[in-house]
């Protein structure tokens, strides 16, 4: 019973951390950009940083995230920006990711990279296009 369970709902809640991820990694290209919300240390960025050209990758494959479109593609970049960010930024520090602080980077890092083969999940709009 468990299994039937699970496997009834296993691609929905695939779809649930797509949408999820897809809208907190938004979250991070917003407040770059837009300003929205507001965080002080993006106060003086400027596009053509690191941490500006982070933040048009997180805006852009957050928001196709968000919606499940180019799922595949969209989380694979944003995989690669974790790990880019985790390498760069983290890594030097120590090599263990809790002394580190890189322990978001490093989830993020896999769970796109999950995602970039597992597909948006059936409540996307990639599943949509699909099924037309």
């Amino acid at each position: 019973m468990l299994d039937q369970v699970r496997a009834t709902w296993a691609p929905h809640v695939l779809s649930l951390l797509r949408f999820m991820s897809g809208l907190l990694f938004l979250q991070h290209g917003t407040a770059k950009y837009l300003n929205f919300p507001h965080v002080a240390a993006f106060d003086n960025m400027t596009w053509n940083s690191m941490v500006g050209l982070g933040g048009i990758v997180e805006f852009v494959t957050g928001a196709l995230l968000t919606v499940g479109l180019f799922t595949p593609i969209a989380a694979f970049l944003a995989s690669g920006e974790m790990a880019i960010g985790y390498f760069t930024v983290q890594a030097p520090q120590s090599f263990f990711p809790i002394v580190n602080r890189g322990e978001l980077a490093v989830l993020w890092c896999f769970v796109f990279f999950y995602l970039a083969f597992a597909g948006g999940g059936p409540w996307s709009i990639d599943a949509l296009l699909k099924r037309k």
